[in-house]
């Protein structure tokens, strides 16, 4: 079991900057990558970026060079750094994890943070 705790969520301007933070605890060891995912109103889940255990990111087109997804040395830290933020950022935040299981994959989520960007 992997337990995922976000935070830095909240309102900001557009152009302005927030910084997302999940902390995974519990079997963090077997973790393959770690991500951030989104979710607006009325709209799917997409994702905004992932690393991987090696240290690869992809990055949403929408959000490629003003989104950095870094994480810390024991990789059970993850941070999503979002600058010019756009009022299209808007959305609920999930942290996710992919966790190597027994048989296969499995995904964890956290509860998620709001991010709001005013125009």
């Amino acid at each position: 079991q992997v337990q995922l705790v976000e935070s830095g969520g909240g309102l900001v301007q557009a152009g302005g900057s927030l910084k997302l933070s999940c902390a995974a605890s519990g079997t963090a060891n077997r973790i393959n990558a770690m991500g951030w995912y989104r979710q607006a109103p009325e709209k799917q889940r997409e994702l905004v970026a992932r690393i991987s255990s090696l240290g690869f990111r992809n990055y949403a087109d929408s959000v490629k060079g003003r989104f950095t997804i870094s994480r810390d040395n024991a990789k059970t830290t993850v941070y999503l750094q979002m600058n010019s933020l756009k009022p299209e950022d808007t959305a609920v935040y999930y942290c996710n994890a992919v966790v190597a299981g027994p048989m296969n994959l499995l995904d964890y989520w956290g509860q998620g943070t709001q991010v709001t960007v005013s125009s």
